[in-house]
């Protein structure tokens, strides 16, 4: 007789990535905001967390849901409230009124100048989030950029492509120059006799900062500006700013 071969466990899928939970494999339990109960992989739990997931095992521990606090009413507003709730009909306010009304609400329009005096004590740096594109900052000076494009072009892939054509061509020609644009990028082209490349490289983006802007046959296609070398590169591929004496 066939004998049939079943599952020894439940197939679960986790709520995150999708993928089947393995036999063994730990697991988490989440409560999503709509009280759902979510079952996470140990991969995922990172990313549920910044759903605003809770886990389940935490949720006894979770403070009971606070009333949102009502926005602070004016001194007139809260005069009236409390004579409603004592049963009163609303009054005009009296002079004594108008006149603590007028210098309440003069300290409330104070307040915020106040807090903005505070504020400007506080470092700019402690108060500001940081940019999830990692951005960096730009130098003003033109060798100082150039400097600082050729580092980050070296650390690229792209100097790959750079020493395996110069195995074929020999070392290139390099020329790098400051965008009258954007002050945050700087153009590199290296170039030989039958074949040249574009790129740009963004000075402010600190994970993916070069760019493939084009690449040709002939360095004659390329513009004057776009040939004044005032870089070098070696059998690595790597740049470097400055001409090397006896270079062609």
């Amino acid at each position: 007789m066939r004998k049939e071969l079943r599952p020894t466990h439940e197939m679960v899928s986790c709520a995150v990535c999708g993928r089947t939970i393995l036999k063994g494999e730990r697991t988490e339990a989440y409560l999503a905001p709509a009280g759902q109960r979510k079952v996470v992989c140990e991969l995922c739990t990172a990313r549920a967390d910044h759903e605003g997931w809770i886990r389940e095992s935490a949720h006894g521990d979770m403070p009971a849901t606070r009333r949102p606090r009502e926005p602070r009413r004016s001194l007139i507003g809260r005069l009236r409230r409390g004579r409603e709730e004592a049963g009163q009909a609303p009054e005009a306010p009296s002079e004594e009124e108008r006149a603590d009304l007028f210098d309440g609400e003069h300290h409330e329009a104070r307040e915020p100048e106040q807090a903005d005096t505070h504020e400007h004590q506080v470092p700019k740096t402690s108060r500001r989030r940081k940019d999830p594109r990692h951005v960096r900052a730009v130098p003003t000076n033109s060798q100082v950029k150039i400097e600082r494009a050729l580092e980050m072009f070296n650390g690229s892939e792209h100097t790959r492509t750079i020493s395996g054509i110069a195995r074929t061509l020999g070392l290139p020609w390099v020329s790098a120059i400051p965008s009258t644009e954007s002050p945050s990028e700087v153009e590199v082209v290296v170039a030989w006799e039958l074949s040249w490349y574009r790129y740009r490289i963004d000075l402010g983006d600190e994970r993916d900062p070069v760019t493939v802007l084009g690449k040709g046959q002939e360095i004659e296609e390329l513009d004057e500006s776009q040939r004044e070398w005032n870089a070098f590169a070696n059998e690595d591929g790597h740049l470097g700013a400055g001409v090397v004496s006896g270079e062609r």
